[in-house]
């Protein structure tokens, strides 16, 4: 069976357990037994982790294949920076807030909705 160590405030929510070991074969897999072991987990593996394989750490790890003497290690999602993220959504600048980080603060509007964060210029 794979060995499988949360690192950080992941294993706070699994009730103390930082190593277990699993018979998934897949990440996927492995998010669904732990889901199912330890509820709380589950919105930050759908929020996203890192996934590290055998020292390999992967982006879009989700149907990676987990060997049965594979070692994977699951690290939190690192927050951080001053200015919330931006994406494009429909055709505008969506601000993100990501958990666990402040809300943006000192912004100001402009006539499309969007905002600049305070001190940086408007001007064209």
């Amino acid at each position: 069976m794979a060995r499988v160590v949360l690192v950080g405030n992941l294993a706070q929510l699994t009730g103390g357990v930082a190593e277990l070991e699993v018979s998934a074969t897949s990440v996927k897999q492995l998010f669904q037994q732990l889901a199912a072991l330890h509820p709380g987990i589950e919105r930050h593996l759908e929020e996203g982790v890192a996934v590290a394989i055998d020292g390999q750490i992967y982006q879009d790890a989700l149907f990676e294949p987990i060997g049965p003497d594979s070692e994977v290690f699951l690290l939190p999602q690192i927050a951080g920076g001053a200015a919330p993220a931006r994406r494009l959504h429909a055709g505008r600048v969506e601000l993100i807030q990501f958990p666990g980080s402040r809300p943006a603060t000192n912004h100001r509007a402009l006539p499309s909705g969007e905002a600049f964060p305070a001190g940086v210029s408007d001007r064209r």
